[in-house]
């Protein structure tokens, strides 16, 4: 296990070392999607962000139970306590579906959408619409535990008196309990019901046209959204656990009632460490359909969108996401785009040339003490707090390096094969182990793209002989030739490259 290993704390506000609670495992629980339409890009990103987290406590050593929710129940329009209409319930109007038809046509989606990016599976998925006899039974605690009342078939949390007894309310978000009282009262429905209207609801009673609903001993409905991830998460990793995770935009209100929940039940918070992805930007602004201002995963991947000029592949976008901290904002621009698909080329072709790299070192020299210590900053720059756009740097240091023992520029001179073999399996092993990314060209066109690359490299030859002969029409000739058809030749220091326009 790596005892420097930092991650930064979103309730301290401050990098800890990471000591889990039970050493050499970890209890992870994310919040996952709410499947009443598909996936949106900004969810992609903080999944594929807390991917590369679990695939890097599992490279640690760490055997780690990751927990990931679906949503299918609860979830109401505006996140309104009372008086909203369930998505689900909404959706299923609309496209005249059950609702459990559209949460299962939805989840299906979801899971196709996270095997396109490459993101593992957690360890368990639970559904909300599973676990309604561990609701009840965590809103019957609340009560004995005197911080929830029922009103009308509802059963509230009161908001006030937790913060009073407890003096932890807002601690994770930074909103103060006074105020939340303050606000207007105009701002929620059912308002009369409340005694508080920073109060929020852990049980709701259906009106008579909602389609989800159970018994329960307060009324025929269904639990407040808040609920589910309280009761499924001391479920499957106990009342206390490691690291609970999810979008900037859950901090309020629905990590701070989860808190309040786990507390008002059990007399405990949930979770020792808070992690939270920043969200995603779309040409500087906040994305927002009514504005025109979105652009969907599959938008994307087909170019069908006037946002951007052509279509990217999944590891191009892949590779844009790692690009930047998953606690900063990221701002998915056409260009941005188009230097992340040349670095992802870039990096791939690399890593192909380091596996067939010959070995032609010699004994333990000052490039061996080089080489490793760039293998300690890559696994340095991940050990602070994930800091994958830090440790691409760090390896694209070491892509300069094979690419000039690759063209002659640099001998292997001081460089033990204990190294180079050591640089090999961590170039593998942060690609595709920890950084999820996969070579596309050896994926489905494995054969094509072999044989086109041997053409390529026939060509470059062939031109460098052409230029070493002071030929520059030639050389000039092959060049745009090979551009009209896509293709661009990029001569630098360490050789010529190729990829596409």
């Amino acid at each position: 296990m790596n005892s420097a290993l930092k991650i930064y704390n979103s309730l301290t506000k401050e990098k800890e070392v990471f000591q889990p609670i039970h050493p050499g495992r970890v209890g992870m629980y994310v919040c996952g999607p709410t499947v009443y339409s598909n996936v949106h890009l900004g969810n992609c990103r903080t999944f594929v962000s807390f991917d590369i987290i679990y695939r890097y406590l599992q490279f640690l050593g760490y055997k780690v139970r990751y927990v990931r929710n679906v949503t299918d129940v609860g979830h109401l329009e505006g996140d309104v306590d009372t008086g909203g209409e369930d998505k689900l319930g909404k959706r299923a109007r609309l496209e005249q579906l059950e609702p459990m038809e559209i949460a299962h046509k939805y989840t299906v989606g979801f899971h196709d959408m996270m095997r396109i990016f490459n993101v593992l599976p957690p360890s368990l998925e639970p559904r909300a619409t599973g676990h309604i006899p561990e609701q009840i039974e965590m809103v019957q605690q609340i009560l004995d535990n005197g911080y929830a009342y029922e009103a009308n078939g509802s059963v509230y949390f009161d908001t006030l008196k937790f913060a009073e007894k407890s003096g932890i309310y807002g601690a994770l978000s930074g909103r103060k309990i006074e105020d939340l009282i303050s606000e207007s009262r105009d701002n929620l429905k059912k308002q009369d019901e409340k005694r508080n209207s920073a109060d929020f609801a852990i049980w709701i009673k259906a009106d008579p046209e909602h389609l989800m609903r159970w018994n329960s001993p307060w009324s025929v409905g269904f639990p407040g959204w808040h609920l589910e991830c309280s009761a499924m998460s001391t479920k499957y990793l106990g009342k206390t656990f490691d690291i609970h995770g999810g979008g900037n935009d859950l901090k309020f209100p629905h990590h701070e009632n989860e808190v309040a929940q786990n507390y008002g039940a059990c007399g405990c918070t949930p979770a020792k460490t808070w992690m939270h992805g920043n969200m995603l930007l779309l040409n500087g602004k906040k994305m927002s359909k009514s504005d025109g201002n979105s652009i969907m995963p599959e938008e994307l991947f087909t170019g069908n969108s006037p946002h951007i000029t052509k279509g990217y592949s999944p590891m191009a976008v892949r590779f844009f996401m790692l690009q930047t901290h998953y606690r900063s904002t990221l701002d998915l621009t056409d260009e941005a785009l188009q230097a992340a698909e040349k670095g992802y080329r870039r990096l791939m072709e690399a890593y192909a040339t380091l596996q067939a790299l010959p070995f032609s070192g010699g004994a333990t020299g000052a490039q061996d003490q080089e080489v490793k210590e760039w293998i300690s900053s890559v696994h340095e720059e991940m050990d602070d707090d994930f800091n994958t756009p830090k440790a691409l740097a760090r390896l694209f240091e070491i892509v300069s390096r094979v690419n000039s023992w690759k063209g002659g520029q640099v001998s292997m001179e001081g460089l033990s094969e204990v190294t180079f073999n050591e640089l090999k399996t961590t170039f593998h092993t942060f690609l595709f182990d920890i950084f999820g990314l996969q070579d596309e060209a050896a994926t489905g066109s494995d054969d094509s793209f072999k044989t086109i690359d041997g053409l390529m490299h026939l060509i470059i030859d062939m031109r460098a002989d052409v230029r070493a002969r002071k030929d520059w029409p030639t050389a000039d000739k092959i060049r745009d030739t090979l551009k009209a058809v896509g293709i661009v030749l990029k001569d630098g220091k360490e050789g010529t490259e190729w990829g596409k326009e």
